[in-house]
């Protein structure tokens, strides 16, 4: 692990504004003109607040701004570190796994169940009655090793079992490739809200910080449905690019 980040702070304690917001607004100068790196680890409370003449509260409630605002991460155990670079997304209809290959990230996976279930609302997504099992899977995507995404995705159970080796080592459209399920057309919403708990810990962020969720239908070429899905994202490394034509 590469040695603690440690930034120059100047501190005007005769200024109105309030010292945790000039020592967190420097160290957010620090972290978007790239003095500091992405996966840097940031100097400790402790250190900080004894360096700086600061009270340890002061320095914990800076550093708790910057993770609300997406730019620093606290990993239990570990410390605190900058974020990594954001994943840029254009609107397509590949994988995420794909996506994250052609951007020359490191994606990986982890496959939290796979279950054969009744899912009214995913059956009806995929024009099957409402009572139709699926094939449920739950996994959490990664992203150079930080966690991206939660992702849980239905499929007609004619595609399964898929084995968690290949769940991991394959984007899903990949395996629907391997199927004989030809190019896709997809549709998908995409909204935003605060997290669970369940997702807070998966994701390992806290609980202000808003998680993106889209929901996706893939369909053949002749209109019939294979895939439904819920992700959910960490907002502060993901964005979505939507590129607009005028007709």
């Amino acid at each position: 692990m590469s040695a603690e980040a440690v930034i120059p702070v100047s501190l005007d304690r005769n200024s109105p504004v309030p010292l945790y917001f000039q020592l967190a607004e420097q160290l957010m100068a620090a972290i978007t003109d790239g003095s500091v790196q992405p996966g840097d680890p940031v100097e400790n409370e402790v250190a900080m607040s004894k360096r700086l003449g600061l009270s340890r509260p002061t320095v914990r409630y800076a550093i708790r701004h910057l993770v609300d605002q997406g730019l620093l991460v606290r990993k239990r155990g570990l410390g605190t570190f900058i974020t990594s670079r954001r994943v840029h997304r254009k609107v397509s209809k590949g994988s995420l796994y794909e996506d994250l290959s052609n951007q020359g990230r490191s994606p990986s996976t982890k496959v939290l169940s796979q279950v054969t279930e009744q899912n009214p609302k995913a059956a009806t997504a995929l024009e099957l009655d409402p009572d139709t099992e699926l094939i449920a899977l739950k996994r959490l995507r990664f992203a150079d090793g930080e966690t991206l995404t939660i992702m849980h995705n239905w499929l007609p159970t004619r595609f399964g079992p898929i084995s968690d080796d290949v769940l991991e080592k394959q984007g899903l459209y990949s395996i629907l490739r391997d199927h004989g399920v030809g190019p896709i057309v997809v549709h998908q919403s995409i909204s935003a809200r605060l997290p669970t708990g369940e997702e807070r810990e998966l994701l390992e962020i806290s609980n202000r910080l808003p998680v993106i969720t889209v929901k996706r239908t893939a369909f053949q070429p002749g209109g019939a449905p294979v895939e439904y899905a819920e992700h959910v994202y960490r907002s502060d490394n993901y964005e979505i690019d939507l590129v607009l034509e005028e007709n």
